[in-house]
């Protein structure tokens, strides 16, 4: 039986760091490795990124439109990366934010969290706007299974604060109920809950209270978004116990050379553990 999810990540964390290192094919990032934007080029980014990144991080986090822009062949490259970074070592949250209802949701499930198909990941990225209920397929089958999941609260984009930073009836902004939402199914886990949050380290200190959570956060927006340590430390606190700074072009823009890419993945290694 597998480990719970909260417990394999922080022994990984324990053993890496906390570096969550994205694998994000962008065109621009194609081109500025020198590669065509085809199956072909995808494919050599794609798996050339994960042999470095996997090696050295905790946690690999494969986004997944810009795999499925390029239609089947571009998943069965996910397929081989996702492959690929848990034999390396690395637990893979595959970024692919699904949020449903009903059977939809479980059809989601299926494909990313259940069994052994060759997209299930480590954990995903699901979006609870439908209502924090519609993801209750996804929590409960990731938790049996041995998986996480992390739920969109308080995102780096600009676009995301009208809606997030919204008051409900009790006072609370969207943003603050999704977080307690989270922390009512993660209470009582250790060391910690399966069940994580998405919070950019862009977002003012003090805006949420992350204090009952008892979950690892996805914290997107440090490095080439502008978050420095500095500010992941002021947003969450000294220790950053579960705190997972996601970095994708920050990283990547090192590349295509293996050495520098490295180099890099290691430095900030570095500096988040000081």
């Amino acid at each position: 039986m597998t480990a719970p999810f909260g417990l394999r990540l922080c022994e990984k964390i324990s053993e890496r760091g906390n570096l969550c290192a994205g694998i994000d094919p962008h065109p621009g990032l194609l081109d500025a490795w020198g590669l065509e934007r085809t199956v072909s080029g995808l494919e050599k980014f794609a798996l050339s990124a994960t042999e470095v990144l996997a090696a050295e991080a905790a946690v690999i986090k494969p986004q997944s439109a810009f795999f499925e822009a390029y239609g089947a062949p571009g998943i069965a490259v996910l397929e081989r990366v996702i492959a690929g970074a848990k034999a390396a070592g690395a637990l893979v949250l595959l970024d692919v934010k699904r949020g449903d209802i009903g059977s939809t949701m479980g059809a989601y499930t299926a494909a990313y969290l259940s069994g052994d198909t060759a997209l299930a990941a480590d954990a995903v990225t699901v979006s609870p706007y439908l209502g924090f209920g519609s993801l209750a397929p996804a929590i409960e089958t990731a938790r049996a299974g041995g998986r996480g999941v992390f739920v969109l609260a308080r995102t780096s984009n600009p676009e995301a604060a009208e809606l997030q930073k919204a008051l409900l009836v009790n006072g609370k902004t969207v943003a603050q109920s999704i977080v307690d939402e989270v922390a009512k199914v993660n209470a009582g886990a250790g060391p910690l809950g399966d069940i994580g949050v998405v919070v950019g380290a862009t977002v003012p200190p003090g805006e949420l209270d992350l204090g009952a959570l008892n979950g690892p956060v996805l914290a997107p927006g440090f490095g080439a978004q502008g978050a420095t340590v500095s500010d992941l430390r002021a947003v969450f606190g000294t220790e950053l116990r579960g705190v997972l700074p996601a970095s994708s072009r920050d990283l990547l823009r090192h590349g295509p050379d293996p050495r520098a890419l490295r180099e890099q993945v290691r430095r900030v290694r570095s500096e988040l553990a000081k």
